[in-house]
């Protein structure tokens, strides 16, 4: 993955000591970051110099999520601190004036701060991704015993093993290589020319506009924008005029927030809320206005918000375990394969023959499949996914899909539509009236301008319901166009008749207007009544019954637009003077209000009850409203009793943020690092695998630390980066087909690691003990080895079983205590019934006390290849196996074969030349008796295991 250094971040030192000594604006802003919300003084700047030094000390901490981050701390304080202070008092900060930074200053400026670049990125050589991927505890031991195998003159073992680490090293190298470039999709946002005012001169000092890129930009020069430019870093506002600003990028809110240079903010405002603050990587929509720079480069909110995309995610349990069970297996092999060099030694003193059955019980024991077996098994889910309609980026999502128990999702365009639909047309008493919709229809059908999802669904409901409109005898003269400052658009029409009061005037002309509510309201001064057949003036009464309307059609999650018209009296016919649009759009008369709403998806509802089948709790992460988020979640059956939003969480300690994001089932207003605290919440205090559905950049954050990261097809390219999974379809139920392949990829690895461990730790005991007993190698290491290769060949076709019903139904996460306790459990019984085996071969087929070593090599590989080969049987269900329950068909062909091949190779002429020696039909019932008694008794065991240890957990 990409990795990010944080340039010197913000320290007290680099945040105030550079300020001139006896400069009131320290003190100021020393109490400013050090005040709480109500404004009084903490525990001081020398206490929080002292905590802020000890902090450095403190790694290894688990980042849970609860509170920011020390980066975030800092800058959130500084941009507190300027919003603030007076115009005069940021110029103080950043060592500027009003005409700007000299050109040699800004020179100066650079070189101390470096290229104002929002992340500074360095990818990892590619030499580095090839070590972190062949750095793996299996892989350092399949190269060692290779190494050994050919010293020993074993090339065909040594082959076999290279090839597993070349496959396994280049699926994880290439994984690695195909993630580590997401990051730097965020310098698109950033990239462009900028205005700058510099001063010049060294007497008489001028002022000049001049563009420089935006990576010379410094702290301290005064930009000048206007609609379409990016901010180059943070800015304290100079001037502004009809300054509209999106923010999209930082808080996912498509609609854009008005900004002014006036505003005093306190710190109750949200930081991405405060007007005389804008952050770098958001764009002007429209007005202009200066600004004063006061961060660049990696002190910006952009950076520290952002900074740790591309950073590893933790390990997971799964991935822990793994290396838990190689590292316990590691040890093992090297004490029971040193145990048996050693007795081999002192038992026949030939050290080569006993280094070479050494390395060969090394092989026994090494779960050589475990790289392929988890490789494939994750392949073969992608490929079903595809299927589906999905692109898997990285294989080990398929596998945390399975242990997934929480999934983020983000309302827009996931749960909902994403169009709007109107659904009423009410007057300012809240009822249903026809002209209302009337003249909403005739703006939206002349209004030349863009048409806005709005319009359409103006337009398409009234032609679907049947209305009679007439717009052919209405004629459009002129119109005032929308802008996001004035927030509504206006058409002026004239009709032959009065729509009121027919023909008293052969022409009417009227302006028609519609828009945000608050703005429309803002140029009404008369409101009609219907009923009562007369236009009134309007009151505080009138206003305050509006927004009563307003307020609840709003908390069923609406959305609302405002209609008003206004009668132009004119002497003669001519076309009206829009100069002046403030007088026009004046006095007019409020009509009432146009409903829509975004309309939950058809197969939401069904998917996230799926979902909750399956044990995957949904909870809904958006920057829309409240109400809004609410009015979805219950049309799409999720429970609303625990909500909250993005400032409440804000106040919150950090025992408290994670109790309500626990409790917490529909989070609103958030920003991009309140998403991220949130899954790290979730991940860390409640220990969930938690995936993460989002499409906007501001949805990094979350979708970089989520287990499992999806994403869309039409989503911003930082989002499809970091996502895991990218949807070529934005429907829930390829996820729930995503957590069934997850699921059973998850369970077949399983089987191979618990067969794999009980069969080969089962098998170097055994091999232990009838060494001892008999005083000969029970198998030569050659016979060993091929025994090794057939049950690795056989166990090729794992992948392809499949899981129990019930398997699928609940999420499926690494257990700490059952793996070992199914090996103590399961594996005896292994070792005994090769015991057994040398009891019987013993005592019916020794000869004066002798046993041919030919003949009970022979007896005693058929027996441990058919007892590697069938339990797999055993353990893949806890059903009884081969009645209750039958593996897949390739299982059952591998283990069909497998076994034909291992019965019939003693009997062979390779078998001969290996050793073997032909067996006589009676031993061939006795291991039918053998495994007939096995699967008895390892149902039993199996059994009582389940009941002890579901009763102990």
């Amino acid at each position: 993955m990409e990795r990010f250094k944080f340039l010197r971040f913000f320290s007290f030192r680099t945040q105030l000591d550079f300020l001139p000594s006896s400069n009131p604006v320290r003190e100021n802003l020393i109490n400013g970051a050090t005040t709480d919300t109500n404004g009084e003084h903490r525990d001081g700047f020398f206490s929080n110099l002292v905590d802020g030094f000890l902090r450095r000390f403190k790694s290894g901490k688990k980042i849970d999520g609860g509170s920011k981050t020390e980066e975030e701390e800092k800058v959130y304080s500084w941009l507190y601190a300027l919003a603030r202070s007076e115009i005069y008092m940021a110029f103080e900060y950043v060592r500027s004036t009003e005409r700007g930074l000299s050109f040699t200053e800004a020179e100066k400026r650079l070189k101390e701060n470096g290229p104002n670049t929002p992340l500074e990125y360095t990818f990892p050589s590619s030499w580095h991704l090839l070590w972190s991927a062949f750095f793996h505890p299996f892989n350092i031991i399949l190269i060692v015993l290779s190494a050994l195998s050919y010293i020993t003159s074993d090339n065909p073992n040594g082959c076999i093993m290279l090839i597993l680490v070349f496959i396994s090293v280049s699926l994880r190298f290439y994984q690695e290589y195909g993630s580590s470039k997401a990051a730097m999709q965020l310098s698109e946002y950033v990239r462009s020319p900028v205005k700058v005012q510099r001063c010049a001169g060294r007497v008489v000092q001028t002022e000049l506009i001049v563009q420089v890129d935006q990576r010379d930009v410094v702290p301290g020069d005064i930009v000048i924008f206007e609609p379409g430019d990016l901010f180059p870093g943070d800015v304290r506002l100079l001037t502004s005029k009809h300054l509209v600003v999106s923010q999209s990028s930082l808080t996912g809110e498509s609609w854009p927030t008005e900004k002014t240079a006036d505003a005093r903010e306190d710190r109750s405002t949200p930081l991405l809320e405060l007007k005389n603050i804008c952050f770098m990587g958001t764009n002007v929509v429209s007005g202009t206005g200066t600004g004063l720079v006061v961060s660049t480069g990696s002190k910006t909110y952009i950076s520290a918000v952002f900074s740790t995309i591309g950073k590893h995610k933790p390990a997971d349990s799964f991935e822990k375990g793994i290396r838990h069970i190689s590292y316990v297996l590691v040890g093992v092999m090297l004490l029971v394969v040193t145990i048996m060099i050693l007795v081999e030694y002192f038992t026949f003193y030939d050290l080569s023959e006993s280094t070479l059955f050494g390395i060969s019980v090394a092989c026994a024991l090494t779960p050589q499949m475990l790289p392929l077996i988890i490789n494939t098994s994750l392949a073969k889910g992608a490929l079903a996914m595809a299927m589906e309609r999905c692109i898997v980026k990285s294989l080990s999502a398929i596998r945390d899909m399975g242990s997934m128990d929480i999934l983020c999702i983000d309302k827009t365009g996931t749960l909902t539509m994403n169009r709007a639909i109107m659904v009423n047309h009410l007057d300012s008493w809240g009822a249903p009236r026809e002209k209302v919709l009337h003249f909403a229809f005739l703006n939206s059908y002349f209004k030349s301008d863009q048409k806005y999802p709005l319009d359409d669904a103006i337009l398409a409901f009234v032609y679907t319901n049947g209305y009679r409109f007439q717009p052919s005898k209405w004629r459009k003269t002129d119109e005032i166009p929308f802008d996001f400052m004035r927030r509504r658009v206006s058409v002026i029409l004239e009709t032959e008749s009065n729509p009121e009061v027919r023909n008293i005037q052969p022409f009417y002309r009227f302006i028609i207007t519609k828009g945000a509510l608050e703005d429309v309201l803002k140029v009404c001064s008369y409101v009609e009544n219907v009923d009562m057949g007369e236009i009134t003036a309007v009151s505080a009464e009138h206003h305050h019954r509006i927004l009563n309307v307003v307020e609840e059609l709003r908390n069923e999650g609406l959305r609302i637009i405002g209609v008003a018209i206004k009668n132009l009296q004119q002497t003669k016919i001519s076309k009206q003077n829009m100069e002046n649009e403030d007088d026009v759009e004046s006095d007019m008369v409020f009509l009432g209000v146009i409903a829509f709403f975004d309309p939950p998806k058809d197969s939401a509802k069904e998917a996230l009850w799926r979902l909750a089948e399956k044990g995957v709790k949904a909870k809904v992460l958006t920057g829309d409203s409240l109400s809004l988020a609410i009015k979805i979640c219950k049309e799409v059956g999720i429970r609303t009793t625990h909500v909250t939003t993005g400032p409440e969480l804000e106040q919150l300690n950090q025992e408290a943020f994670h109790e309500k994001v626990k409790k917490a089932t529909v989070l609103a207003r958030l920003t991009p690092s309140q998403k991220l605290r949130v899954v790290q919440s979730l991940q860390s205090v409640g220990n969930h695998v938690v995936g993460f559905l989002g499409d906007g950049i501001n949805d990094s954050l979350a979708l970089d630390a989520a287990n499992v990261g999806i994403s869309v097809d039409s989503a911003a390219s930082v989002a499809k980066d970091l996502a895991d999974i990218i949807l070529l379809e934005k429907d829930l139920n390829v996820l729930v087909a995503g957590v069934e392949q997850g699921r059973l990829t998850f369970g077949n690895t399983m089987k191979y690691i618990k067969l794999s461990v009980i069969a080969n730790l089962g098998s170097v005991i055994s091999l232990f003990i009838v060494t001892l007993a008999l005083r000969f190698e029970p198998l030569t290491p050659i016979q060993l080895l091929v025994q090794n290769f057939l049950y690795s060949v056989g166990q090729i076709a794992i992948p392809w079983d499949r899981m129990e019903e019930d398997y699928v139904k609940i999420p499926q996460k690494w257990s700490v205590k059952s793996l070992p306790m199914f090996i103590l459990w399961n594996g005896p019984v292994c070792t005994l019934c090769d015991v057994a085996t040398l009891l019987f071969v013993w005592f019916y087929y020794s000869s004066g006390g002798k046993l041919d070593e030919s003949f009970f090599r022979s007896a005693y590989f058929i027996q441990g290849l058919l007892m590697q080969t069938l339990i797999f049987h055993l353990i893949r269900t806890e059903k009884i196996p081969f009645i209750m329950e039958i593996a897949s068909w390739p299982v059952l062909a591998s283990t069909v074969v497998i076994s034909a091949i291992g019965i019939a190779i003693p009997f062979s002429i390779i078998g001969h030349f290996m050793g073997f020696t032909d067996l006589p039909l009676s031993y061939f019932g006795f291991l039918v008796v053998l495994f007939v008694g096995y699967f008895t008794v390892g149902q039993i065991v199996k059994r009582v295991y389940i009941m002890v240890y579901k009763k102990w957990l």
